[in-house]
């Protein structure tokens, strides 16, 4: 039996999940959570969690799946969970930044050298605007106007007559076709949710936590094995049909196959 923490919210979910007869490997089968990832979460050890909008994923799903309200365990949770992200980027940024002696004397070399060509540069700028400050009397010579040219009267010429060109109208390239046996799977996320998706090969199209407003699209052959956590706000549509997935859905997980 896993050790909850303390009073905490942990504690709180480990002691419903025992309430209900239920084993850390029970939730895991129907989260679609690791049991390990189950365990930090009861234990309360973010840090051994991806971050923290997947702890708040996790706390929510947790406690639907026990009947208890997610809400106040999510705000109970959130000054936790934003001092364990600070403490990582305080770690990270603790660290020295290695500097040998070496680098610094190639460092003080690189410095004396670009300002040696830097005065260079200066010095050759300045003898430049010097040059060209000095007074330049170019001789003028003198420009014999032309006189203007009568016109010359231009011959008449007698243009072809145009022939127009004949017009072909083009047929617009239809689009391509699916490859027969190729059905499509959308999935409409109002909230965020577990997806998996197997085709009719057993493959494993899709397997992810989405966050709301995802839309997922799914092209393959069938059959379809669909597992869908926090289902009620989820939409579907297989082949721009819709699917209600309310008949499937137990403990807020739907399971389903389409044909």
């Amino acid at each position: 039996m896993t050790q909850a923490a303390g009073s905490g919210i942990g504690g709180e979910l480990a002691r419903a999940r025992e309430a209900r007869g239920l084993a850390l490997a029970d939730v895991a089968q129907q989260l679609k959570f690791a049991a390990r990832q189950l365990e930090a979460l009861e234990q309360e050890r973010f840090d051994l969690l991806p971050g923290g909008t997947f702890a708040r994923g996790m706390v929510r799903s947790y406690a639907r799946l026990l009947k208890l309200d997610p809400e106040p365990l999510l705000s109970r949770i959130g000054g936790t969970l934003d001092a364990s992200n600070t403490g990582r980027l305080a770690e990270r940024y603790r660290e020295p930044v290695p500097f040998s002696d070496s680098g610094r004397r190639s460092t003080l070399i690189y410095l004396g050298l670009s300002l040696l060509v830097l005065a260079a540069v200066g010095t050759l700028a300045y003898e430049w605007a010097r040059e060209r400050a000095a007074p330049m009397k170019p001789a003028i010579a003198p420009v014999a106007k032309a006189k203007p040219k009568p016109p010359v009267p231009r011959p008449a010429v007698e243009r072809p007559p145009v022939e127009r060109p004949l017009v072909v109208e083009e047929k617009k390239a239809e689009a391509p076709k699916p490859a027969p046996g190729v059905h499509r799977i959308v999935l409409r996320l109002e909230r965020e949710a577990w997806i998996e998706v197997k085709d009719g090969a057993e493959r494993l199209l899709v397997s992810s936590l989405n966050a709301a407003g995802t839309e997922r699209v799914v092209q393959g052959r069938p059959p379809f094995s669909l597992v869908i956590g926090n289902a009620q706000y989820v939409r579907v549509t297989y082949d721009d049909k819709p699917v209600d997935l309310q008949p499937y859905v137990k403990v807020e997980v739907a399971r389903l196959t389409l044909q």
